[in-house]
């Protein structure tokens, strides 16, 4: 049995045409009768780098008897010339997550997934302790079960006081060791007190994982990198799968 948990979360990569560009992790988000995937912003455009792609490609299961069997999915990011992923911005800026609405209809027939819901999000008034045990649940450096197309588990804890923005940003510090690929993925808790309310998937949403953190002072030589992350407070998403 394949736990829940690996099934949210399909390996993205992104095009632009048929020219691959980079890879990059995500998760699914159900609300009402939409489905959402999630991922960072900066996945689908990013300014900075000059990265531009018009299309993702999602790599799903299309037989739950057979999770060695995969097929892609291909995800326009434009339509006329729109970009059809939503973001948002807050009193810093742009906020580094994007949701895309999936059309249900249009996966596989026997498409093999699981999506967090609102009730996975955290309530902000419960208290995440700084050092709780936490998971980044994707696909670092494009690695991942390339027989079962399943990622794989980074541990991490919390780094930082829970619920107060990071240097007044939309964030919150992880401590875990990343790599590139992994931007876009859940970060999630154990559900331990009540873990009958969420069914088959136990697990609090916290976060979407974003970039590592380091000090621009930081001698290239001489210091080690932070390896803090930075990870987008995942009640973004009540903001972003409003029906339009």
């Amino acid at each position: 049995m394949i736990e829940p948990l690996l099934l949210t979360a399909p390996r993205i990569s992104t095009f632009e045409g048929q020219r691959h560009l980079t890879n990059a992790s995500g998760f699914f988000f159900a609300r009402d009768e939409q489905l959402f995937l999630v991922t960072s912003r900066h996945v689908v455009i990013d300014e900075a780098s000059g990265h531009y792609p018009d299309r993702i490609e999602l790599e799903l299961h299309n037989d739950p008897e057979n999770l060695a069997q995969s097929t892609g999915f291909s995800v326009p990011l434009y339509n006329a010339g729109t970009a059809v992923w939503r973001q948002a911005r807050d009193s810093a800026g742009d906020v580094d997550v994007a949701a895309i609405e999936i059309e249900r209809s249009a996966l596989p027939e026997r498409c093999a997934y699981c999506a967090f819901t609102p009730e996975h999000l955290h309530d902000a008034l419960e208290r995440v302790e700084v050092g709780s045990p936490l998971l980044v649940v994707g696909f670092p450096l494009g690695f991942h079960d390339t027989l079962h197309h399943m990622p794989v588990a980074r541990h991490a804890i919390n780094a930082s006081s829970f619920g107060l923005r990071f240097q007044g940003m939309g964030y919150f510090l992880t401590d875990a060791r990343t790599h590139r690929g992994i931007s876009g993925a859940p970060v999630v808790m154990r559900e331990v007190e009540e873990p009958e309310k969420f069914g088959e998937l136990p697990w609090r949403l916290l976060g979407v994982h974003s970039a590592r953190l380091d000090v621009g002072t930081r001698d290239m030589e001489l210091d080690e990198s932070l390896g803090l992350n930075c990870a987008w407070y995942a009640d973004i998403l009540l903001t972003l799968t409003q029906k339009t």
